[in-house]
């Protein structure tokens, strides 16, 4: 692992703590996907896949989109890490599911 990739790896590790935190809510299923494939792995499993999360919907409702995998993903200093499709992909869920 990279220092990039490393530095979202822990990033996604905080989205964990600061959900539990700030809003209450344990995102068990996540810090397992994150523990056992690492962030980034998660997070392009996350972006691809059919349905949205329960821990989306759940941001979402808290008005901490924020906090999403997607917002991650589109941070630049994590661009290099994504393909461009990826970055659209993480940009037409954070828009359409606003």
């Amino acid at each position: 692992m990279d220092a990039l990739e490393l530095q979202f790896h822990q990033a996604m590790v905080e989205i964990y703590h600061t959900a539990k935190r700030d809003l209450g809510y344990n995102a068990t299923r996540f810090i397992q996907m994150v523990s056992n494939r690492g962030g980034l792995a998660t997070a392009k499993l996350l972006l691809w896949s059919d349905q949205v999360s329960d821990g989306f919907e759940t941001l979402r409702s808290h008005g901490r989109l924020d906090l999403s995998v997607e917002a991650h993903v589109l941070k630049d200093e994590f661009a290099e890490l994504f393909t461009d499709e990826e970055r659209q992909r993480a940009r037409e869920r954070l828009d359409l599911l606003r």
